[in-house]
């Protein structure tokens, strides 16, 4: 194995910065949110949450695509481990307003939040802007849609928001800043970076973080570090060190690999890198899968999904992970690797019980593999739309002959110890007519086919009066297709 790097760089207040960690003494999982606050002059981005919910911690993390043009996306700091940004420019609230003639002017952002009334207590105010930020830099007259879906992820208590959506609105013009400005500088500060392909490796205090460059190092560093937990996004992980103050012993981090982001499409399916996040999926299937993209839209928020990736979603097996029933309803398949080569399986037969998967030791999640079926249906149950976690979620798919059912899904997360199919329904619906008449039956066995847990988001009698009415909301949202198959 070639050389490997002990430190990371990246940049900060426009400068190339190397954190050692021998030397600072810092954890290599230390959140890029606890090492911005442990300097004086980075108290801007807060703690709120420290779970990805509130956004007052939201900092902007850019680096050039493969194109050479400088994206910006604004990112939950309090999940994110500082070797996660290594190659990469951070750019905090403190870094928008400019100095000059012993006069501070305000980054346009800012301004307008000012103009707008846009911030009361403040607490929450520079997450909110660095937001807003990255919108700006991101589009140019977005509509009212985008910007409430970049704000998602940010909590305020005082404004009650308008004011917020106006100031977005307002600056969201596509006019040039000091930033623009120094995008040149920047790209080629990181190309000399990036020119260093060596893996990180740091070893201090008990724990071990490694960092391959490449799918290759990946499957290496795991055949030798097989108890080594496994990080992408880490939007799930970071929890057990944020909220239960747990040491992760050691730490695989795929976020560098390249080869794990990718879209392949072909004409009856589309293959999707474990590796790339769902902010990017969103974006590059531009809804032609739509069911998928009602799920992304309503999946955390747009700090979470540019993290988040679909590999580490379905890893996590978890029961009310948003994307496994949906993906269970279009029949897709996932494809391990480790170093002897590759196997396909279906996702169902993947999920084993709860967040137990079919994974060995030695594999990685590669890819997922969703065929491109039409008759999809998606409906995710919460406490409120965005950034919430599911109470129930559904992914059905259908398809008649000649109005009988030829072949039915009826995916339920939140109703068993693992995302699961209603079996039982799905068997007595099968070969019958299509219409209210036996779905409503039907709605009689999807009742009792689950036995749900009660827990803080709902009882146990609700989920189970939830997934029967679904199957009814599928059925009448679905009418008029119906009628075109008969």
């Amino acid at each position: 194995m070639a050389a490997l790097q002990k430190t990371v760089r990246f940049i900060l207040d426009g400068k190339t910065v190397t954190v050692d960690f021998e030397k600072e003494r810092f954890s290599p999982t230390i959140t890029v949110l606890n090492y911005l606050r442990s300097f004086p002059n980075h108290k801007g981005v807060k703690e709120g949450c420290a779970e990805g919910d509130c956004g007052a911690c939201t900092v902007v993390m850019a680096e050039p695509d493969n194109s050479g043009k400088m994206i910006y996306r604004a990112v939950n700091s309090c999940l994110i481990f500082l070797p996660m940004i290594d190659g990469k420019q951070l750019i905090t609230i403190e870094n928008l307003a400019q100095k000059k003639d012993n006069k501070t002017i305000l980054h346009p952002v800012q301004q307008a939040m000012v103009d707008l009334n846009g911030s009361q207590c403040g607490f929450c105010t520079p997450g909110i802007v660095m937001s807003i930020f990255a919108l700006q830099k991101s589009h140019v007259n977005p509509s009212r849609e985008i910007v409430e879906d970049a704000l998602t992820g940010n909590l305020c208590r005082c404004t009650g928001y308008q004011p917020i959506l106006h100031a977005a609105l307002k600056v969201s013009n596509g006019q040039p800043d000091h930033f623009s400005e120094k995008e040149n500088f920047i790209k080629k500060e990181l190309a000399n970076l990036k020119s260093d392909h060596s893996d990180i490796f740091i070893n201090i205090e008990g724990q071990t973080y490694i960092q391959p460059k490449s799918l290759k190092s990946a499957l290496e560093f795991l055949s030798e570090h097989y108890d080594a937990m496994v990080i992408n996004g880490s939007t799930d992980v970071a929890l057990k060190q944020t909220k239960k103050f747990e040491l992760i012993p050691k730490v695989i981090d795929l976020s560098a690999v390249q080869e794990l982001k990718f879209i392949k499409e072909e004409d009856d399916q589309v293959e999707i890198g474990a590796g790339l996040s769902l902010e990017s999926i969103k974006s590059k299937l531009n809804g032609q899968f739509q069911a998928f993209h009602e799920m992304l839209k309503v999946f955390a928020s747009k700090q979470i999904r540019e993290l988040a990736t679909l590999g580490g979603n379905i890893g996590t097996a978890s029961p009310i992970g948003d994307t496994l029933p949906l993906l269970f309803a279009y029949d897709a398949k996932i494809k391990l690797i480790d170093q002897s080569g590759e196997r396909t399986l279906n996702l169902e037969d993947f999920i084993k019980g709860y967040r137990q998967t079919d994974l060995k030791p030695s594999e990685l999640i590669y890819s997922v593999i969703i065929p491109k079926h039409q008759n999809i249906w998606f409906h995710k149950i919460s406490k409120r739309k965005d950034l919430d976690i599911s109470t129930v979620s559904a992914g059905f798919r259908l398809n008649l002959d000649h109005g009988k059912v030829k072949d039915i899904c009826l995916a339920f997360g939140g109703m068993a110890a693992m995302p699961k199919r209603a079996k039982q329904t799905e068997a007595f619906l099968t070969g019958k007519v299509w219409n209210e008449t036996n779905v409503t039956e039907a709605m009689k066995f999807l009742k009792e086919e689950f036995q749900p847990i009660s827990d803080a988001r709902s009882g146990a009698e609700f989920r189970k009066l939830a997934a029967k009415n679904l199957l009814l909301k599928f059925f009448e949202e679905r009418k008029d297709e119906i009628s075109t198959a008969r």
